[in-house]
């Protein structure tokens, strides 16, 4: 059974209704779904081509098929679903979940706190105990009355308050758990993820499907990527490791994403899979192998998707754009050092552009976090922006400087304004920042300081006057809203646990975990 019957249905209600700050909800009112289909947007592909910037690219694509066929259409499903499905919520990974607040905001309230498991196994990497880590972002789905009943009647492990709204989010712990977004509460019992989980999980826009990537190995075992049948409540694919694969390393901390009708899954042991989808099952269609400079690196980050090109980076520095009908490259941007952060694109006079930044890993103890506008259709650099970071020593472990987060792209009066955190370690007073770019020519606008890094990618809330205000976390504890357009710190709260992981924008809400053993949903008002 695919779900989307019931997301088409949404899509043409959405259609019908302005698309403004607040979340939606079906109503449950429904016509024949088997009448109905997806729209595409008629767009073209983007050429398939090769640029000379690909020759420092040594790759292969195995198990292409010829007679495949390209992608579908260029739809974002994501934008149209009912919900968060996916890390930084569609194909652009660009993030505008629609949060609203009413004038200026001066306070952030916990509305409730969910506990996690907390996970004492020593593995050869640590302890990881509960909560969520780096990326960890929460999903957020509004069921249709139509996907409530396929639930009830097939998928066991519903509680009592298994509902309409519900929040998905993957654990350190090695657990997936499902909370009720009202009330706090476990709406299904929790799902075993078999290793600790620091990624965000994805949903499926069609299918009762669940992509979970494991970051961790807990014990001696399987270690890969898997897919979970919502309507079973039960892993029924599983992938790992690849023998095939240029990298020993086979985490999957980076987000899967449906583009065109396949699933692409981006992994540390460098290579990049496109899978065909079925209800709870994947298949292989191809995979993109490769080296720059003999090396085979890892894929952390998460693929953006413009079309019919894709983009990530990795940690050697390299950023690759994809052509993912042919899963061959278009071109190489050489960024300098490690890049765990997704990347994001934004459309401007009809060029797609790319915002993305490193960190200081690679250079030694200092260097630079180079941030870049990148042309998304030929890699050619727009604009630079370096910041001086050095790497930092704790008890036990060692902290890069430079951008682990998504940046934000502003809209409503900071529609030319780029936010991104930045751990300074020592580089300046301050250990993190939050910092402005003008999203023209790269130049800061201002800096926000921080007691402490800053990994956790900020959200953005709207208020009625399309006034921008950045919601963010830092490693303290603290959360902020900021006056996008100032810097001004309009409220802050202080939680005391580390927000390594991205939230989440619901109305005047967001839901965000953190390192230990909860996750909270906080009312900004």
């Amino acid at each position: 059974m695919k779900m989307s019957k019931g997301i088409i249905l949404i899509l043409l209600a959405s259609a019908l209704t302005a698309c403004g700050g607040g979340r939606s909800g079906g109503n449950g009112e429904q016509a024949d779904s088997t009448e109905l289909s997806i729209v595409s947007s008629q767009l073209s592909p983007l050429p398939d081509t090769s640029y000379a910037s690909v020759e420092a690219v040594k790759y292969v694509v195995e198990d292409a098929d010829s007679v495949a066929a390209p992608l579908k259409d260029f739809d974002d499903r994501y934008q149209q679903a009912n919900g968060i499905f996916v890390f930084r919520k569609n194909l652009l990974r660009n993030a505008d979940f629609g949060g609203t607040v009413k004038g200026t905001p001066d306070t952030i309230e916990v509305a409730w706190a969910f506990e996690t498991a907390y996970d004492t196994t020593h593995t050869k990497f640590g302890m990881w105990g509960g909560g969520s880590g780096w990326t960890g972002q929460p999903l957020y789905v509004n069921w249709t009355d139509e996907q409530l009943a396929a639930f009830r009647q097939s998928s066991p492990g519903l509680t009592a308050d298994f509902g309409r709204e519900e929040i998905i989010v993957g654990s350190l712990c090695g657990k997936g758990y499902f909370i009720n977004y009202q009330t706090g509460k476990a709406s299904r019992e929790p799902l075993d993820l078999g290793n600790v989980v620091k990624g965000t999980v994805s949903l499926d826009p069609e299918y009762y499907n669940l992509y979970v990537g494991q970051g961790v190995p807990r014990k001696p075992g399987p270690f890969g990527c898997q897919v979970f049948d919502l309507l079973k409540h039960e892993r029924t694919f599983f992938f790992g490791p690849d023998s095939k694969a240029w990298r020993g390393w086979n985490a999957f901390d980076s987000n899967s994403i449906v583009a065109g009708g396949y699933l692409f899954w981006a992994g540390e042991n460098g290579s990049l899979y496109k899978y065909e989808r079925s209800q709870g099952m994947l298949r292989r269609v191809s995979v993109l192998r490769y080296r720059v400079n003999g090396v085979a690196p890892g894929i952390e980050s998460s693929l953006c998707v413009y079309r019919n090109y894709g983009f990530f980076s990795d940690n050697r520095g390299n950023v690759l754009g994809v052509n993912l009908n042919t899963m061959h490259p278009v071109w190489y941007y050489d960024n300098h050092d490690d890049s765990d952060g997704t990347m994001v694109c934004r459309e401007e006079n009809g060029t797609p552009y790319l915002y993305t930044a490193c960190e200081v890993d690679k250079q030694g103890d200092r260097g630079f976090s180079h941030f870049v506008k990148l042309n998304a259709l030929n890699g050619e650099l727009v604009w630079e922006q370096k910041i001086a970071c050095e790497r930092l020593d704790l008890p036990g472990k060692t902290l890069d400087g430079g951008m682990y987060a998504s940046p934000l792209l502003g809209r409503g009066d900071c529609e030319d304004i780029l936010f991104a955190h930045v751990c300074r370690n020592g580089a300046t007073k301050t250990v993190g920042e939050l910092t402005a770019f003008s999203t023209k020519d790269g130049r800061i606008l201002y800096t926000v300081p921080y007691g402490q890094f800053a990994w956790s990618s900020p959200i953005a809330f709207y208020n009625e006057k399309n006034e921008m205000f950045v919601f963010t976390g830092d490693a303290s504890g603290i959360l902020r809203v900021i006056r996008g357009k100032t810097g001004e710190v309009v409220c802050q709260k202080t939680i005391g646990t580390n927000f390594e992981s991205s939230p989440i924008a619901i109305g005047n809400t967001a839901v965000v975990g953190c390192r230990g053993k909860m996750i909270y949903k906080f009312i900004i008002k």
